[in-house]
């Protein structure tokens, strides 16, 4: 009788053990702490799987930190707010700024706003800087990065900077501006990466 019950329970505890190795082996989610449809869109064209799940954290600006300390705050701040949230997820925050004579240009509060900010990059060159942060609290794993590109914009007339405001919606972008759809029409050149300045870096650095 025992050797029949030791024979019937067998297969059952080998059973769990190889339900105990798979479940050790499931990737966890990759989950994207943005409401940003271009950080979006730059994962999926790379072939990424992933949730979005935006945290609710406001941005820091007035802090007296360099560029790319701000922006690596910033999505630091982002992406534990959503860790906290989802810890057996891998999740990835970013944060983009844009800066000209050493002063940090945000997203604008409203169209007088980007005006002025369009006006202030007219004909002139700034920096644009993106910190990504990688974490994977359950594990207690993270990394991050930042990348600054160079950006020259044309000359730009009210008229020009009027028109270009007329099909895009400045207000959820950092510098009034975005460089794909109609971004040829306001800048001249970049220098580095061009999906840095969409605003989540794509190149695989050494």
């Amino acid at each position: 009788m025992l050797r029949r019950r030791r024979s019937k329970l067998q297969p059952l505890l080998r059973q769990r053990r190889r339900d105990r190795v798979a479940l050790c082996r499931v990737r966890p989610k990759l989950l994207l702490a943005s409401n940003s449809p271009r950080r979006r869109d730059l994962l999926l064209e790379a072939g990424f799987d992933f949730e979005v799940s935006a945290s609710e954290v406001a941005e820091r600006l007035d802090l007296d930190l360099t560029l790319g300390e701000l922006t690596a705050l910033n999505a630091t701040r982002k992406g534990m707010s959503a860790a906290r949230l989802r810890p057996k997820d891998v999740v990835l925050a970013a944060d983009t700024l844009v800066a000209i004579d050493d002063h940090v240009l945000g997203k604008p509060r409203n169209k007088h706003d980007s005006v002025a900010m369009l006006q202030r990059l007219s004909g002139r060159a700034h920096e644009v800087c993106s910190s990504v942060f990688v974490c994977h609290l359950a594990r207690a794993r993270s990394t991050s990065f930042n990348e600054i590109s160079r950006v020259y914009f044309r000359r730009l007339s009210r008229a020009k900077i009027d028109n270009y405001l007329r099909r895009v919606n400045p207000l959820d972008k950092a510098g009034a501006y975005a460089a794909q759809g109609f971004g040829s029409e306001i800048i001249e050149k970049i220098d580095g990466s061009y999906t840095n300045v969409v605003g989540l870096p794509m190149r695989i650095r050494n």
